[in-house]
């Protein structure tokens, strides 16, 4: 059973058909790339997990579990977390302060700390700093971190890269690489090379189908069998 399976999911936005009937698996403890041009359906496909933009069509399942028709809320308590392409780190607050929020009721905080800490250390030099003044890699992290104290088994990350410097881009991989020694991750991600570093396998998106899906080694980012489908 894998721990994320998607069986014919066709989801709208009013009367536009935007996930064709998308079928996927995410196996546990590994990291997928999903991938393709922008407005193919790729966040779309994360909203549909997450019951934000509930599929009309199909089946999600975690855990062997049926996502579809559930509350958003309650596909979050089942150990799904979401880093959305916005970040949506709270800027008013201190960078500790946006972990220990991000901690369940009831679970360790200091140990919670200490697992953000150890990997980003980046972060648990500057805990007292208001999440506003952060670059936008140390944001890109620090979003990864709450999303990594959550308790969460699977994370979505939707464009982790987007808008940043290449330098930044970098702290950013290195940042998910150490994320995913400790869950397992979807990844959304239009930066073909760090897409394939990252991932295990992967996923091409065109017109709402999936067209294209493989492991990721067997592929680089010059390939014609990925760019066709990447470039404008």
């Amino acid at each position: 059973m894998s721990l994320l399976e998607l069986d014919s999911v066709h989801t709208y936005y009013g009367d536009s058909h935007v996930l064709e009937g998308v079928s996927l698996t995410v196996e546990e403890g590994e990291t997928v790339a999903l991938m393709g041009r922008n407005g193919v359906g790729k966040t779309t496909t994360l909203r549909s997990i997450l019951q934000l933009t509930p599929p009309s069509e199909g089946s999600i399942t975690y855990r062997g579990e049926e996502l579809v028709g559930r509350e958003t809320h309650e596909v979050a308590g089942s150990g799904v977390g979401w880093i959305p392409e916005e970040r949506r780190v709270f800027a008013q607050l201190s960078v500790e302060e946006n972990v220990r929020i991000a901690v369940p009721e009831g679970a360790d905080v200091d140990a919670a700390l200490e697992l953000a800490w150890d990997a980003f250390p980046d972060l648990a030099d500057i805990p007292e700093r208001n999440a506003g003044a952060l670059s936008g890699g140390q944001q890109q992290m620090l979003a990864i971190a709450r999303g990594l104290v959550g308790n969460n088994d699977l994370l979505l990350v939707d464009e982790p890269s987007e808008g940043l410097a290449p330098l930044i881009v970098e702290e950013v991989r290195d940042a998910l690489a150490r994320a995913a020694e400790d869950t397992t991750i979807l990844l959304v991600e239009q930066n073909l090379p760090m897409a394939l570093d990252l991932a295990d396998r992967f996923y091409v998106v065109d017109h709402g189908s999936v067209v294209d899906s493989g492991d990721a080694d067997e592929v680089d980012a010059d390939s014609d069998r990925l760019t066709r489908y990447l470039s404008a």
